[in-house]
């Protein structure tokens, strides 16, 4: 943003901003800035073939002062007081490589430290009131979970507009999930495809089967499984832009005699729990619905489909102290989500009284498909930051390549889950297809 960039020729590292910075970080971060760090004066400090880190302004130290660690420097970033101008991936991954190198997750900073960390804000002028929070995040309110509030933290992320979403997913599925990539070089639309077959064969449709689409999302399972399997689908969504792209598809697909989408909490998705469904899927929305109701969305799943019929659940999950996407991805992406280990996401949908029959892991295979977007992402940014603004385009970036450094390095998963519903044959093959 040009309104935070402040040029000045580079000042001596000894006198400037960036020595000034370094010598109150070192005992914060075990040593010796990690990065080339030049600040808003010009002046530079640390190594010079390391990444680049710029300050472009004192206000990405006061949000840091305000919100230290990942909070603070997303909101810098966001709004440009903080840049990273060379590869965003290969400096986070350096990042994380220094600070667990250095063990500097958990450490308390000595007293000491933190005086003369307070001398240094003072002698910046950076203490005062917080800056104002980036026009990018998100300003839920309401009980956790209740109705109204989800809906306000699903339209955050979901009702940007179509337009905007189709510049970053496939144009063909709208797909807005891990894809299945068989081979490993797949082309993004064709790895959808397949993960949309895959579903659909491991549900076992077949013409006239009624299937239920859980946070049917763009539409992309409810359309194929019709189109491609014959069967009758409601699809559910609480983002009112979701169902106006949904229902248009398949108009244009001639779909609408199979396919219905409903504007429907999934709490309601079964108002009278009368089994109506041969077949019900849940493609990564189980991750918004949150820890306390976790319980009463299984029970929707368990409850929507006939005795011997079958549950698929795509979902992510996480390991480690934060349970959810973490404070950037939490203020600025998917407000309330939750994720836990997939063993414990098991052991609830079980408790509802389904049986979980396959777990299958698709790690790696999200790796692709974020490349896939963040490839797409890059090709259209000038239209996407047409449509959408610098802001916005900077807080996608940040969640695209940080995604898929999570899921790269194991803190994140996904994993399907097939389950079926006791009290009748389920017609599950003796040995996997897939």
């Amino acid at each position: 943003m040009t309104s935070v960039l402040h040029h000045r020729p580079h000042a001596p590292a000894t006198d400037g901003v960036a020595a000034r910075l370094e010598e109150a970080l070192r005992p914060f971060i075990g040593g010796d800035l990690p990065v080339r760090l030049v600040a808003w004066d010009g002046s530079v400090a640390g190594p010079e073939d390391s990444p680049v880190v710029e300050l472009r302004s004192p206000e990405a130290l006061r949000r840091l002062l305000w919100h230290p660690g990942e909070l603070g420097a997303a909101q810098a970033y966001v709004t440009g007081e903080l840049d990273v101008p060379g590869d965003l991936d290969a400096a986070l991954t350096h990042a994380f490589a220094v600070a667990k190198e250095r063990g500097l997750s958990g450490r308390r900073p000595p007293v000491r430290a933190l005086a003369g960390a307070v001398r240094t804000a003072f002698g910046l002028d950076l203490i005062g009131r917080p800056p104002a929070p980036p026009a990018t995040q998100a300003r839920i309110r309401g009980r956790l979970h209740s109705k109204d509030r989800d809906r306000s933290a699903i339209s955050h992320h979901y009702d940007t507009t179509a337009d905007f979403y189709s510049l970053i997913l496939d144009e063909e599925t709208m797909a807005y999930s891990c894809g299945y990539h068989a081979p490993a070089d797949q082309p993004l639309a064709e790895a959808q495809h397949a993960k949309l077959d895959l579903v659909c064969r491991k549900l076992g449709l077949e013409p006239g089967m009624r299937l239920l689409d859980v946070g049917c999302g763009w539409g992309s399972l409810s359309l194929h499984a019709a189109e491609q399997f014959g069967a009758r689908v409601v699809g559910v969504t609480i983002s009112a832009e979701q169902k106006r792209f949904a229902e248009a598809a398949a108009r244009r697909r001639g779909l609408t005699d199979l396919v219905e989408f409903r504007l429907c909490d999934y709490r309601d998705a079964v108002p009278h729990r009368g089994a109506e469904y041969d077949a019900v899927a849940s493609l990564e929305m189980g991750e918004h619905v949150g820890q306390a109701n976790y319980a009463t969305y299984a029970q929707v799943l368990h409850d929507a489909v006939r005795p011997g019929g079958r549950v698929l659940v795509q979902q992510m999950s996480r390991t480690g102290r934060w349970p959810g996407g973490g404070p950037f991805i939490e203020s600025f992406i998917a407000p309330d989500m939750h994720m836990r280990p997939v063993g414990e996401t098991v052991a609830l949908l079980e408790a509802s009284g389904l049986e979980a029959r396959d777990v299958h892991a698709l790690r790696e295979h999200y790796v692709l498909t974020v490349a896939g977007w963040l490839e797409r992402f890059e090709a259209n940014v000038d239209a996407i930051t047409d449509l959408v603004g610098e802001e916005l385009v900077r807080v996608w970036r940040l969640y695209l390549v940080g995604g898929s450094m999570a899921f790269r390095d194991g803190r994140m998963g996904v994993d399907q889950v097939l389950l079926v519903r006791p009290g009748g044959p389920h017609g599950l093959p003796w040995t996997r297809s897939w």
